[in-house]
């Protein structure tokens, strides 16, 4: 190996005599582990004894620990559910109340399980992932719990009504990505691993099988698998919003963004004639929905990308392929699905337009489809916060940069009105928010927002974060700051979110257009807005800092490495860094569709050209990174920004190291943790970026 760069085998793979630093890649070694202990003493000694740390986190803690932050609930047919952490219940209660009670300004919580009690009696670091609960009645639950943070779970059978885990019921305690469905009360369809060859290369499960009460897992009868070469693959069930089972629907993941279903017709599995990246919606008034994120020629039409599709429901049971498909839905320009939910009264979905949220309800009514927009504040980010399978009633988020969330409620009968608003975390006033086009490499525009404080002085002198995500068709939208408003702007900074290609809020081709070989083109547009920042005197080198994690941890990686010279900072968060092995590391190979595959030739060298591990050598002076990661993260896994310190250590290059040792692929498992990650990162940036230093 050279000081230059990583040498690389034959295969374009990394192997032990290439990498010194694949031990790292060993999440709890002893070795790995006494790396660890010593880069966060060195870090937390920097950022810790800063005077101003103290008082981040207090502030960070007391926002995540507020009493008066909206508890979010889900409808229930025995009132609504919330799961809340504060600083009395660190991990946290899930607890229930009446819609009565809930109006009120404090109302009367009945706890259902208190899963601080659970850990300490367990000896456990238990986690809450969630329950899986049997329709219509929604009291017979499979619990999922992480211990530490993992995304792999174990779960228990839980009763809601007697507020107990079931004496002799259902137990999967082997720890597992992957579900469960109810069949009915003493039947669970279940796809997890079940042992040797049941995981594909992904590390996610590819059979599934049906378990009866009492009998054993190990000899639950299997009534689908996959292919060990799927992403995942698996059965489930299809469920109208009353509970009942109109048909078992399996899948094959292709890779992350392509699927093939199945449905199971007179015992056999039949393939259903979709396209790769379309899938069933959901099942509303008598119709079966498909959404579709490609172009899908059928019945001598084409239902162009992110458009929804009907087939009626008893034509599709009786005839999958052969049932007439006509249009629900299409976006008009720059529009796009987000989040869809089905009441009692019909289907709900959530818009982008423009990057501004909207909902419109749907119907068939007289042998068409029909859609009303429902009345909620303009020019905001909207959310489906909850819904009732049985009812009309449903829950809307309302937010902007600087406005509290509000939630909105209706019953159905009146247009929806304000049940309940966030506190202010910080001082609005003086802050300001604009949009913003940047231009890419390509010509392509990149929106962007910009909150900075009024009347702003364009000399290049502001310090400003700026984030994004860009991949994956997720979307970066506007949403009130809480902790980044008290810890960052409100002290002064401007804050920058960029809508980067790869990311979903212009709809699938936005995505598209991003991925394998034009991956590069997400890191242009993000590089094209730190240019445009400076170019437009918001702000200079020296002030501009980045931060992204998981795939925002790479985004940023690649801006630092490809552009040192344009930053102040880089914070790098749970990050894939390491390309040329990620499809090796924790799920990295469940990605391959998004990024490419580094043992095809040809697609390793898109990656090369971009991986950020690689990429750091020497002769180059880099913006003293701080990199942070979770041993608990078994999804992207620490080794990436592990690896990318030590790299950076080797060159003699300044940088941060910080590893929290549970909290899994989110960071922080509690409240407190959180408000800890938030100091920590909000200290490096006043340090590098506000703090007087010498120009570049």
């Amino acid at each position: 190996m050279t000081t230059s760069s990583i040498a690389v085998a034959q295969d374009g793979v990394p192997g032990p005599e290439q990498d010194p630093y694949i031990w790292l890649e060993e999440a709890r070694s002893e070795q790995a582990l006494d790396w660890v202990a010593k880069e966060n003493e060195r870090t937390l000694a920097a950022f810790e004894a800063d005077p101003r740390y103290a008082q981040l986190k207090a502030e960070a803690l007391a926002i995540f620990d507020s009493e008066d932050r909206i508890p979010f609930v889900s409808f229930r047919p025995d009132g609504l559910y919330n799961f809340w952490q504060d600083k009395a219940n660190p991990k946290g209660l899930l607890r229930r109340t009446t819609l009565e009670s809930y109006r009120t300004a404090k109302p009367e919580w009945e706890i259902i399980l208190d899963v601080d009690a659970l850990a300490k009696a367990e000896g456990k670091e238990w986690v809450y992932q969630g329950s899986t609960c049997l329709p219509p009645a929604l009291n017979k639950c499979m619990i999922a719990l992480s211990d530490g943070g993992e995304d792999a779970s174990i779960m228990r059978e839980f009763d809601t009504t007697t507020k107990q885990f079931v004496e002799g019921g259902f137990v999967l305690d082997a720890k597992s990505q992957g579900g469960i469905d109810w069949i009915d009360q003493d039947t669970l369809l279940v796809g997890r691993g079940f042992g040797e060859g049941t995981l594909t290369e992904s590390n996610y499960p590819f059979t599934s099988r049906v378990w009866k009460r009492g009998t054993s897992i190990a000899d639950a009868p299997e009534v689908f698998r996959g292919e060990p070469s799927d992403v995942w693959a698996g059965a489930t069930l299809m469920r109208d919003n009353a509970g009942t089972i109109h048909a078992r629907i399996a899948f094959r993941g292709l890779s992350f963004h392509e699927r093939a279903f199945f449905v199971e017709k007179d015992g056999a599995w039949l393939p259903l004639d979709l396209p790769k990246k379309a899938t069933p919606f959901g099942i509303v008034d008598g119709h079966l929905l498909y959404s579709t994120d490609e172009d899908w020629v059928a019945d001598g039409q084409t239902f162009p990308a992110d458009s929804l599709v009907a087939v009626a429901l008893e034509e599709w049971k009786a005839n999958p392929n052969g049932a007439k498909k006509s249009l629900v839905w299409a976006p008009g320009y720059r529009q796009t699905k987000q989040g869809s939910t089905v009441t009692g009264g019909g289907l709900y979905v959530a818009l982008l337009d423009n990057v501004v949220g909207k909902v419109l309800k749907f119907k068939f009514d007289d042998g068409r489809w029909t859609s009303t927009q429902v009345a909620l504040p303009d020019n905001a980010t909207i959310g489906i916060a909850a819904s009732s399978d049985e009812t009309d009633q449903i829950m809307y988020t309302v937010s902007g940069f600087l406005e509290p969330t509000t939630l909105y409620y209706t019953d159905g009968t009146a247009q929806p009105a304000v049940l309940k608003t966030s506190p202010a975390y910080f001082v609005p006033e003086g802050m300001e928010v604009e949009q913003h086009e940047a231009t890419s490499k390509d010509g392509t525009k990149i929106p962007y927002f910009v909150v900075k404080p009024k009347g702003m002085k364009p000399d290049g002198s502001t310090a400003t974060l700026l984030t994004g995500y860009g991949g994956f068709q997720v979307p970066r939208l506007p949403a009130y700051l809480g902790s980044t408003g008290k810890l960052w702007v409100e002290k002064g900074g401007a804050y920058v979110l960029a809508n980067l290609r790869g990311g979903g809020e212009f709809g699938p081709n936005w995505h598209q257009t991003a991925i394998r070989e034009n991956k590069q083109r997400t890191w242009d547009d993000f590089i094209a807005v730190g240019e445009d920042l400076v170019k437009r005197g918001f702000t200079s080198p020296q002030h501009l800092g980045i931060q992204g994690g998981s795939q925002g941890g790479l985004l940023v990686g690649t801006f630092f490495t490809q552009r040192p010279d344009l930053l102040g900072a880089a914070i790098v968060q749970i990050p894939l860094f390491d390309m040329l092995r990620y499809h090796l590391i924790g799920r990295g190979a469940s990605w391959i569709g998004e990024y490419g595959d580094p043992r095809i030739p040809e697609q390793r060298k898109w990656i090369e050209g971009y991986s950020p591990y690689q990429k750091i050598v020497a002769g180059v002076e880099y913006p003293a990174p701080f990199l942070w990661a979770s041993t608990a993260d078994d999804r992207t896994h620490p080794a990436h920004a592990r690896k990318g310190a030590a790299r950076l250590k080797e060159l003699g290059q300044p940088y941060y190291y910080f590893e929290d040792t549970t909290g899994g692929h989110s960071g922080g498992v509690d409240n407190d943790q959180r408000a800890k990650l938030q100091a920590l990162q909000f200290i490096y940036l006043m340090q590098r970026l506000m703090d007087p230093r010498p120009a570049k």
